[in-house]
Parts: C-alpha cells; sequence; structure tokens
C-alpha cells in the first residue's frame, strides 16, 4: 500500500516552468504593444514585481483583478512606459502564458505512471484563462483526476477556505495520506500546514527555507516522488 493515497500538485513553477512560458510571453507581447524590446534586465524587475504582488495576494492585501493589472503598471511605470496599459497587456498575458510548455523534470511522464496507483489533482492559483489552456496544451487535464483552481473555488492558496473545497469534492480521506507537491513555501508548503496535511517542496535550486513553513519532504527533482510514496 502506498503511503500516500491523494498527490495535490502545483502548476507554475513545479509541473511547468513558469518562468519560460513568462518570458515568451511578456517579450512577445512587447513586440506586439510596439513597446520595443523587453532585455533579460528588464525582465527580471518585472518578474520580482510580480512575484511581490503574488505574495501580497496570498497575505489576503490584494485582489487577484489588483495584482493582474497592477503589477505591470508598476513595470511599466519604472520602465518609463505608459501605466495605462497594464489591463489590456495583461488581458492578452493570460492566454499567452499557455503557448509556451516547458515541462519540469519530465513531470508528463512522471504523472502519467502515477495514474491508478494515486489520485491527482492540480491546484493552482493561477488564473482559468491561462491554466486551463497550460493544462489541455501540456495534457496534464487528461491525466489528473481533478483540477482546483482559485478563481473558480473563491479562495487563494494558502487559505484554510481553499483546502477545504477540495477535500470536500474529493471525498473522505485520511488527511495523513494526503500530500501536496509545490515550489512555493509562502502558497503550497503554508497552504499545506494549515490544511493538516504532508507537504513536499519542490525545491531545485536548493534555496534555504527561512520562513516558518514546515516542510515534511524537500526534493531537488520531481522523479524523487515515487520515493516517498512506497
Amino acid at each position: 500500500m502506498n503511503q500516500f493515497e491523494v498527490l495535490l500538485w502545483d502548476i507554475d513553477g513545479t509541473l511547468l516552468d513558469f518562468a519560460a512560458a513568462e518570458k515568451a510571453a511578456v517579450k512577445s507581447l512587447f513586440a506586439e504593444f510596439g513597446l520595443g524590446e523587453c532585455t533579460d534586465e528588464m525582465l527580471e524587475r518585472y518578474s520580482a514585481i510580480n512575484q511581490q504582488y503574488w505574495k501580497r495576494l496570498e497575505r489576503g492585501e490584494l485582489t487577484k483583478p489588483q495584482i493582474l493589472k497592477g503589477r505591470f503598471e508598476d513595470f511599466f511605470r519604472g520602465e518609463g512606459l505608459d501605466s495605462s496599459l497594464g489591463a489590456s497587456f495583461n488581458e492578452a498575458y493570460q492566454p499567452r502564458l499557455g503557448d509556451t510548455i516547458v515541462f519540469c523534470d519530465n513531470s508528463k511522464e512522471l504523472v502519467a505512471s502515477l495514474r491508478g496507483k494515486v489520485r491527482q489533482y492540480a491546484v493552482s492559483n493561477g488564473t482559468i484563462i491561462a491554466q486551463t489552456k497550460k493544462l489541455r496544451r501540456s495534457g496534464f487535464d487528461r491525466l489528473m483526476d481533478g483540477v482546483f483552481l482559485s478563481e473558480e473555488i473563491g479562495f487563494e492558496k494558502p487559505a484554510i477556505e481553499f483546502f477545504d473545497c477540495v477535500f470536500q469534492a474529493i471525498g473522505p480521506v485520511n488527511k495523513d495520506r494526503i500530500l501536496i507537491v509545490g515550489d512555493s513555501l509562502s502558497s503550497d508548503i503554508t497552504g499545506g500546514n494549515r490544511a493538516g496535511i504532508k507537504t513536499c517542496w519542490y525545491n531545485p535550486a536548493g534555496l534555504k527555507n527561512d520562513t516558518t513553513a514546515k516542510v515534511d519532504y524537500e526534493i531537488r527533482s520531481l522523479q524523487e516522488i515515487p520515493e516517498l510514496l512506497v
């Protein structure tokens, strides 16, 4: 018998390489909006702004519409560009994110190999537009037993209400037999802590955990997951 019965998979930065999708989307839209070249240095500045906005969402300081528009407004303002383009740029950006699919650590083959052995669900704070396209083009929509998106649920990870909705939907399961796998300490791991389930921090860069989040398992590669199941 497997140690775990249910795996909750984060999508961006865990199953799929979000940085690759972000880079391709922003650079292509800069050209379409006539904003000139988006250099790698500019993209790094945007990514830092974006991460801070998402953390504010996780803390309940901003709504999702506010972060989606506000991050681009701040970025454009800092680069001397027209900040009023933030809303329209984000509208084009959401579906564009699904155009670039890069799997982390052969994640598709891994998820496929675990079908029938454990139940697998995607859990994400990403937008419905972006995540639905990513899941369809990656094939994860056909491999997962279910998908839970915060926009549909009405709560964002790490809110306990998000996980309550997941547990209610998947049916009775001993929480000791549920494992969440994700790259975010503030979203996935903290959320797992609040929900009372085991956590697995996907940390390929070997970053230090300088937060209060309790990590039950830490992995550098997703291919270590099967070892945790036996």
